[in-house]
């Protein structure tokens, strides 16, 4: 099938890279023109793991293509999908600019081709419902008829960042909203060959669609920030929200996801899908109250670590410098966006600190937000040198099993803050360590049954 992809951010290149191993043609647009010429050159502009090879074999074997011109991308496309940006307005709603603009000109290109065919085009993007109707609207306003022209389709992503390839390749479901059974064949066609395993492509109407994403992230966001506000509540009764954690989730009405401490979420779709969400209800004048619950806790837990390291100061960091392990918003990603390492650097200099960082990926994207007023090191042992404290931040796998003996000869003083559990407090205890962590009981150094507890948590 030949397909267009308009916009190569995130979404756009992991979308049309994964029809291309499949077997599809697929022409990505975008108005960057650095940014087509990189692609061209076989040079991806984002980390993702896997994407590179799959990228890599469909350029080679010219299956996948690259273009500034919109009306190259769509003249010969059966299925047009729109993977543009919806950043949060001011007032938290999506702003739609991007996808109206580009459904505008698709509708004026259309309407000037001599027997374009039929097109399906689809809402990638994550948008509020009635957008597919909108942009159905503004098409038709150019002189196509829907139905007959054209169909416009939702069908909301719903890939994770750090294993995207995988979750394209085979989904858990396929959601299309469409009242077109003509549009429906088409875009189960083009899905079959990713569920072959089973898993169910779900057709229904457009509405239902737009909303299924926004509830689906909005619900995972409610499960991370509920168990943070219980991590909060055991640090004050002595109790460990990793016990909670793991007694809770083995409830099957509950499940283990997403039920891990910390120092809450970021990226590109949870912060600004919740706010999205919330911006709905209120003009449909229904108050959404727990999503705001949700970000209010989310917003403080951002704040919780930086706290704790500056009163751990008494107040004030001045001549103090703070190592900091991992800046992407989670693991496996360079992605930056809402990272609550962003935050915590901010306080932390703000508080007077000389901030020395690493990540494996997301350095290049901090600098460009923090420039030259951190430092970045070249691997997380050279932020240790001489700091006073580490802070870590997200849960890289290479964090999880360092050298200690070196971290110890490294820091100033054996002094953690980890946001994101990624140790035992009894082992770092017995490490000789001073180890602070999110909901767990603090354990002095020294003077504890270590073996006692790592036999409790390798259980675990």
């Amino acid at each position: 099938m030949n397909i267009a992809i308009v916009g190569t951010g995130y979404v756009g290149l992991v979308t049309g890279t994964c029809f291309a191993e499949m077997g599809n043609e697929a022409v990505c647009v975008d108005i960057d023109a650095k940014k087509i010429e990189m692609l061209q050159a076989g040079k991806l502009p984002i980390y993702e793991p896997d994407l590179e090879v799959y990228f890599g074999r469909s350029l080679r074997e010219g299956r996948l293509h690259f273009t500034t011109e919109l009306e190259e991308a769509v003249a010969n496309a059966d299925v047009i999908f729109l993977a543009l940006p919806t950043p949060p307005g001011e007032d938290g709603s999506a702003d739609l600019s991007y996808v109206t603009g580009v459904a505008g000109q698709i509708g004026r290109l259309l309407n000037g081709m001599e027997a374009p065919g039929y097109k399906v085009i689809v809402n990638k993007s994550t948008v509020p419902v009635g957008t597919a109707a909108r942009v159905r609207d503004l098409i038709e306003a150019e002189g196509l008829v829907a139905g007959q022209d054209f169909d416009v389709v939702s069908n909301p992503e719903f890939l994770r960042e750090g294993v995207a390839v995988q979750d394209f390749m085979k989904p858990e479901r396929v959601v299309i909203g469409t009242s077109s059974t003509r549009a429906a064949k088409v875009m189960t066609l083009l899905y079959e060959p990713f569920v072959r395993q089973g898993n169910p492509i779900l057709v229904m109407d457009e509405a239902s669609s737009e909303l299924t994403k926004y509830a689906a992230n909005a619900f995972l966001a409610t499960k991370i920030t509920f168990m943070n506000e219980v991590a909060n509540l055991c640090e004050r009764v002595g109790a460990n929200v990793d016990r909670v954690r793991i007694a809770i989730g083995a409830d099957s009405r509950i499940g283990r996801h997403f039920l891990y401490a910390g120092i809450g979420f970021g990226g590109s779709c949870f912060p600004k899908d919740v706010q999205a969400l919330a911006r709905t209800a209120d003009e449909r004048g229904y108050p959404f109250q727990i999503l705001q619950a949700v970000l209010d806790v989310n917003d403080r837990q951002r704040k919780v670590l930086a706290e704790r390291v500056i009163d751990h100061f008494e107040g004030s960091l001045e001549g103090k410098r703070v190592a900091l392990w991992g800046l992407a918003f989670k693991p496996n990603t360079d992605d930056v966006r809402e990272a609550p390492a962003h935050q915590i650097i901010q306080a932390l200099l703000e508080a007077g600190a000389e901030v020395a960082a690493f990540d494996p990926e997301a350095m290049d994207t901090t600098r460009a937000v923090f420039g030259d007023a951190i430092i970045y090191v070249d691997d997380a042992y050279g932020a240790l040198d001489a700091a006073d404290v580490l802070v870590i931040c997200t849960e890289w796998h290479e964090f999880r099993r360092p050298d200690f003996d070196r971290m110890k000869r490294l820091l100033k003083q054996p002094l953690i803050f980890d946001g994101r559990n990624v140790y035992d407090p009894h082992r770092m205890a017995e490490y000789g360590f001073a180890y602070h962590s999110i909901g767990r009981p603090y354990v002095a150094p020294g003077g504890v049954n270590a073996e006692f507890s790592a036999s409790i948590d390798g259980k675990a």
